[in-house]
């Protein structure tokens, strides 16, 4: 107990005095209770005044459950001063459904109340935007004879332009017979918030008084509407500009795009010795966000924890979208994780947005997992970065994850940009070339992603003409490519072996829409050159590229010197490869069949063996087919189907077949030193072959054969499908590690070309 409370000491001596002077020390819970139990046992509890004062006293000192519980319990018809202080406690602690309850229990019982209490019920009105509730307050307010109160009129009339009803706050206004400059700010303010320009300009030259905070408001409505030049001449002409004057004009800059002069008006601002708010800060990082001046940023958020006003939750994300915005990931990242607890969903969201923005999709992906609450915003942001880095299939499952937490997308951009852009990308990677034009004909709004995958598809499916005269429709709508249409571009050329347009596609992508080429862009033309013949020239633009090429360029060029017989070259290349990869089989492989080309069994023997040694193992040939709802594999030489005996058959008819087409094995792809008739027999194991023996005889007519296959389609397989397209009239797909093939008719939509 503390000393000075030694209240059961004096029981039989307390009086009134001695319990208020006790109730001024009181420190503790426990010593109020002590307090409030004498005062109960005293019978001073009944004591208008003290127990008022009791009450008052508990507000600020104890539970809020304890001072209703007094409130309730222990003051007898209480007065206006009591009933006022409980239900401004209520308001101030965000429970204005409860002022509202209080006040109606309240009234039953004939309480009576004051000018002072309805201002305190409008503003738990106004925290709702209830104006059902509100006009019954507005009822009881001339009830009880307080329509003519200056305090009462200027907090409906506060209320009603918060609900954006200016017609009934103007008749308030109108109706009031005594006016002050809070009434004229308060009713400027409202035409303000609601956006009417030509009322608020016919109210501020109404005014008597023309203060800063009326110029203010103004700036701020001009700011909203656009009206960037009103705005200035108002911020001109106040002649005492406070700190908001300056604040509302650098965000009426920003608001409108014109950054240059947001960020200078505020350096103007900070050189007159201003102090800079949280508002003025947010307004000019973003204005060096969208100006992608990051430096002038790191200064202003210098400036912003020197002020201490780092810790706002709205510079924080301001912060996090200049950094992520300039490529400053890194930056973004150390300002998220300072705000700790103080982060929100729009932190966690612009964290997201800014990793992907910078291309970082792994770590946008571990952020995504970590985020303790995820919103519509928080997987639109994932699910659009998917379809903007072209993971198409990442983009369908998460949003199928989605609808599966029960979060409802957002119609107009989720489902018909990204679900639709999903869609035609599944479908091309499907050969269904008719479904994703189906599909993207029927968007309504389609972005840059639903061209990219539209055509990349074209032209992955064969159809390059089209894919290069959709990319100039793209640009005709309006829609500027970015360095992923050009890679489809580029890669459409490379796929036909359109040496001229794709030199010009890619210096249009430079010198007209001012795109600095990566490597992929440089491993398209190399590819093109290559596939074309034309090897030293592609040699030299990979000696000449700013970067350094990466496997899959060198990789090209080693394939082009396997298919135009520089064996020279591809010996020098394919060395050089598998110092570069000595994991990987394909360079091996393809270095083998150069030297098997010249009948240097010696070096294939050593190649054999450096891949032994590294454990190196070549990837067997796969075909996977569907049938009945059933995948089937085969693997080059594979007995092990439950229908090879038909299988077999089969292929013995398309032999027959063939024959009378007049087709002649290709062996010279064969690279096994053994007689000509076992090169034969090998070649007709390949499991593309055997897969479409397995689709004659599973799939009927007119349904395609479609076929995946994990490695490139050899001359050989591509010459026997053409054929049997024409003898069966069968339409077969072939999907093989770099393109589809469309057989129809004796003839392939790569047009011999891959």
């Amino acid at each position: 107990m503390h000393p000075n409370l030694n209240i059961a000491a004096t029981v039989t001596t307390i009086n009134l005095p001695i319990l208020k002077t006790l109730l001024h020390r009181s420190i503790s819970l426990n010593h109020f209770n002590q307090i409030l139990s004498q005062s109960i046992l005293t019978g001073h509890i009944h004591d208008t005044l003290f127990s008022t004062k009791l009450f008052t006293f508990s507000l600020s000192s104890i539970p809020f459950h304890y001072s209703i519980r007094i409130f309730t319990h222990f003051l007898q018809n209480p007065n206006p001063f009591a009933s006022n202080f409980l239900l401004r406690a209520h308001v101030d602690r965000n429970q204005p459904c409860h002022a509202i309850s209080l006040y109606n229990s309240l009234h039953r019982e004939s309480a009576v109340f004051d000018n002072y209490t309805y201002p305190i019920l409008l503003r738990a009105c106004s925290s709702r935007a209830s104006e059902l509730e509100g006009r019954q307050v507005h009822s009881h307010v001339l009830k009880m004879g307080f329509g003519s109160d200056l305090y009462v009129n200027n907090t409906l009339i506060n209320f009603y332009a918060v609900c954006r009803n200016m017609v009934s706050a103007r008749k308030v206004f109108d109706k009031s017979p005594v006016l002050d400059k809070v009434s004229w700010n308060t009713l400027l303010a409202g035409y303000v918030q609601t956006g009417d320009v030509e009322e608020a300009e016919r109210i501020y030259a109404m005014m008597p008084v023309r203060n800063t905070i009326a110029s203010n408001s103004m700036i701020v409505l001009f700011g909203k509407s656009g009206c960037v030049e009103k705005a200035r001449q108002f911020f001109d002409e106040i002649e005492e500009k406070d700190m908001i004057s300056w604040t509302a004009l650098v965000s009426c800059y920003e608001q409108n795009g014109i950054f240059e002069e947001a960020l200078g008006l505020f350096v103007e601002m900070n050189a007159n010795g201003v102090m800079v708010d949280e508002v003025a800060v947010v307004s000019a990082v973003s204005a060096c966000a969208h100006l992608m001046v990051d430096r002038t940023g790191k200064v202003i958020h210098g400036l912003a924890t020197k002020v201490g006003i780092e810790g706002y939750v709205s510079l924080k994300n301001a912060l996090i979208n200049l950094y992520s915005s300039c490529g400053e990931v890194l930056d973004a990242r150390k300002v998220f994780d300072d705000g700790g607890l103080l982060v929100d969903q729009i932190s966690w969201n612009s964290m997201i947005s800014g990793y992907l923005r910078c291309g970082s999709v792994e770590d946008a992906e571990m952020l995504f997992c970590y985020m303790p609450d995820k919103d519509v915003v928080s997987w639109s942001a994932m699910i659009s970065g998917y379809a903007q880095h072209e993971r198409f299939s990442e983009a369908l499952a998460l949003f199928q994850e989605m609808q599966f937490h029960g979060i409802r997308p957002d119609e107009t951009v989720l489902v018909n940009f990204i679900l639709g852009t999903t869609l035609i990308d599944m479908y091309m990677k499907c050969g269904c070339v008719e479904n994703a034009l189906e599909v993207f004909h029927g968007l309504e709004e389609k972005g840059v992603s639903t061209w990219n995958a539209l055509i990349l598809g074209l032209a992955m499916n064969g159809l390059v003409q089209k894919s290069l005269s959709m990319f100039e429709i793209m640009k005709k709508s309006g829609t500027d490519p970015n360095e992923i249409t050009f890679v489809g571009v580029l890669g459409a050329c490379r796929h036909m072996g359109l040496v001229d347009e794709g030199r010009r596609y890619f210096s249009s992508m430079i010198e007209e829409h001012k795109i600095e080429p990566n490597v992929k862009h440089y491993g398209c033309m190399v590819d093109l050159l290559g596939r074309s013949g034309l090897l030293k020239e592609a040699e030299e633009m990979i000696e000449s590229m700013p970067m350094a090429p990466d496997v899959a360029t060198w990789g090209a060029l080693l394939g082009a010197c396997r298919k135009h017989n520089n064996n020279e070259m591809g010996e020098r290349v394919g060395r050089k490869l598998i110092q570069l990869q000595p994991d990987h089989d394909g360079f091996h492989v393809l270095l083998s069949n150069i030297y098997a080309s010249k009948g240097n069994w010696g070096n294939v023997l050593e190649i054999r063996g450096i891949m032994a040694q590294h454990g190196v193992v070549k990837i067997p040939g796969c075909s996977m087919i569907e049938a009945n709802g059933v995948v089937h594999e085969f693997f080059a030489g594979d007995k092990t189907h439950p229908k090879i005996n038909d299988i077999e058959h089969m292929l013995d008819i398309v032999a027959a077949k063939l024959k009378i087409e007049g087709y002649t094995p290709s062996t010279n792809e064969v690279s096994l030193d053994i007689d000509e008739e076992e090169k034969q027999t090998a070649l007709f194991s390949h499991s593309e072959k055997l897969a479409v023996a397995f689709g004659l005889i599973t799939i009927p007519p007119p349904t395609p054969i479609r076929i995946m296959k994990n490695l490139r389609i050899c001359n050989d397989c591509h010459t026997v499908v053409k054929l049997i397209s024409k003898a069966f009239d069968r339409e077969i797909v072939v999907r093989d590690r770099h393109r589809f093939h469309h057989f129809k008719h004796g003839s392939c939509s790569c047009m011999d070309f891959w």
